[in-house]
C-alpha cells in the first residue's frame, strides 16, 4: 500500500499566501487527523488539529472538504487560523532574526487498515515574513522614525505610508508583505518610540506631511502621489493625512474613524487616561477638537469583576452629542483622494462602524466602504495567521476585541488583497 504524503503548494510562500494543502495515499474513506504546529518568534507554539475523511481515491484536499471535527466549514487555511497558543517549552529561545520565516509543521495520523499500526506523514513549510527580493532600510532622518521596504528590481513602485494604531507602529511585517506585492512602503511610527512623543497626544499632522515628503523623494517611489494605510487610530490618521496633503492619492482606513477622537497619554491606568481629556492631533500648533471618552458604569463593573473591558462603550456619550461630533469630524471634503473604509460590525475596542460613517461631506475622489458584520477589531493584520485570541492587554485592564476566530480570519483574507487592489487602481504606476 502507498504511504500517505503531503502535497503543499506553493513550496516557498509568503505569509499572506493561501496554501493548497493536500494529502494523498490514504485508504479510501478513512479518517485522518491533521495537526498543524507553528512556533512564533517568541518560541511559543501555536497548534491546531482537525479530523477529515479521505475521498474514494484516498485523497484529502483542504480547499474542497470540511473537517469532521475542528474548524468550521471548507477553508484551505483553517488549520492555520484555528491554531491556539501553547506554553513556551522550557529552554526554548526566541528567534532574534528580523522577520524570520514561520515554520509550519503539518503532521498526519491515520489508522492502518492492514494492521494494528498507524499511518503517518509529516512536512514542513517555510512561510516567509520577509519575502525574497524585498529590501529594508531604517529611517531616522528628517525627524522621522520608520522603516522602508521595497522590491529591488527595475522601476519605481507606488508609494504607501503605513501607520499603526494605538501602539504607534511599526508594522514591519505588514510593510514587508505589501512591498512584495509591488509597493514601496514606509512603515511609520508616530509616538511611543525614541525621539517621538511618549503617547498619542498632540501629534502634529505636519509629521505625516514630512513622511510623505521623505517617501516621494525616494528613487524607488513612483512620482505623482502616494497612498496612506492605517488601522484603528492609524485609520483616523490616514484620513487626516489625506485632508492636509494633496499628494495623498488614496487613503485606506481599516476599523478607523472619520472623526477625531481623544488622545491616549502614556499613563498606567484606563481611568486616568480617559479622564485626561487630551487632544490627539495638532495642526499649525493648534489642538484639534475631538470626541471625548469616559468610563461608563458597565465598564466599571467589568473592571471590578476583572472581565475583558468593552472599550467601545466609552464613546457612547461623545457620539450622542451632535455638535461635538460635527466639530470633530475629519474634513474629508478637502481631499480629492480615493478613500477605502473598512469596518467591523462587532468591534468592541471602539464603534468603528459609527465612527467611520458619521454624516460628513466627502471629497471628490472615489469612496468605497467594506463592512464585515461578524468580525471584530483585529481584522487589520495580514491574513493567514492565528485568529483565536480575542482579548488583548491594556493599561491595567484587558480589552475585548470582538468578532470570532472564523469571522476575523475570513475578514482578513478578504480585506488584504482588496487593499492592494485599491492602491493598484488609484495610485500612479503599477505594481508588478
Amino acid at each position: 500500500m502507498t504511504k500517505p504524503e503531503f502535497v503543499v503548494e506553493p513550496a516557498e510562500p509568503s505569509l499572506d499566501t493561501t496554501l493548497r494543502i493536500r494529502v494523498r495515499g490514504l485508504p479510501a474513506g478513512s479518517e485522518a487527523v491533521l495537526e498543524a504546529v507553528q512556533p512564533d518568534p517568541m518560541a511559543r507554539p501555536w497548534k491546531s488539529s482537525a479530523t477529515f475523511v479521505a475521498d474514494a481515491a484516498g485523497e484529502l484536499d483542504l480547499s474542497a472538504v470540511a473537517p469532521v471535527t475542528g474548524y468550521p466549514g471548507v477553508d484551505p487555511m483553517g488549520l492555520v487560523w484555528s491554531m491556539t497558543r501553547g506554553r513556551k517549552p522550557r529552554g526554548a529561545e526566541r528567534d532574534r532574526r528580523l522577520l524570520p520565516p514561520a515554520e509550519l509543521t503539518l503532521v498526519l495520523d491515520a489508522a492502518d487498515p492492514d494492521g494494528d499500526g498507524r499511518l503517518g506523514a509529516r512536512t514542513v513549510v517555510h512561510r516567509h515574513r520577509w519575502p525574497a527580493g524585498v529590501q529594508r532600510a531604517t529611517v531616522s532622518s528628517h525627524g522621522l522614525v520608520g522603516t522602508m521596504f521595497w522590491r529591488a528590481d527595475d522601476g519605481p513602485r507606488p508609494g504607501v505610508v503605513l501607520l499603526g494604531g494605538s501602539e504607534g507602529g511599526l508594522h514591519e511585517l505588514d510593510a514587508a508583505l505589501l512591498a512584495a506585492r509591488g509597493f514601496a512602503v514606509l512603515a511609520l511610527a508616530y509616538f511611543g518610540r525614541r525621539g517621538l512623543p511618549r503617547g498619542l497626544v498632540s501629534i502634529p499632522l505636519e509629521y505625516f506631511r514630512d513622511a510623505i515628503t521623505f517617501l516621494t523623494a525616494r528613487r524607488c517611489v513612483q512620482a505623482g502621489g502616494v497612498g496612506v494605510l492605517g488601522a484603528s487610530r492609524g485609520g483616523e490618521a490616514a484620513l487626516l493625512a489625506a485632508c492636509v496633503d494633496e499628494r495623498v492619492r488614496a487613503a485606506v482606513s481599516v476599523v478607523g474613524s472619520a472623526v477625531m477622537t481623544q488622545g491616549i497619554p502614556a499613563l498606567d491606568h484606563l481611568d486616568t487616561i480617559l479622564a485626561a481629556g487630551e487632544p490627539s492631533w495638532t495642526l499649525r500648533g493648534q489642538a484639534l477638537p475631538f470626541v471625548p471618552q469616559r468610563v461608563t458604569d458597565r465598564m466599571r463593573e467589568q473592571i471590578v469583576a476583572r472581565e475583558a473591558v468593552d472599550l467601545a462603550l466609552a464613546y457612547d456619550d461623545g457620539l450622542a452629542d451632535a455638535d461635538q461630533l460635527a466639530a470633530a469630524a475629519i474634513p474629508l471634503h478637502r481631499t480629492s483622494a480615493a478613500v477605502l473604509v473598512a469596518t467591523a460590525g462587532d468591534d468592541r475596542m471602539w464603534p468603528c462602524g459609527r465612527l467611520s460613517t458619521v454624516p460628513t461631506t466627502r471629497g471628490s475622489g472615489a469612496w468605497e466602504h467594506l463592512d464585515y458584520p461578524d468580525a471584530g477589531h483585529l481584522v487589520a493584520a495580514p491574513p493567514y495567521g492565528p485568529s483565536t485570541e480575542l482579548v488583548t492587554g491594556g493599561p491595567g485592564v484587558r480589552f475585548a476585541t470582538g468578532g470570532s476566530p472564523a469571522a476575523n480570519a475570513a475578514a482578513r483574507a478578504d480585506l488584504w488583497p482588496r487593499i492592494a487592489g485599491f492602491f493598484t487602481e488609484h495610485l500612479p504606476g503599477r505594481p508588478a
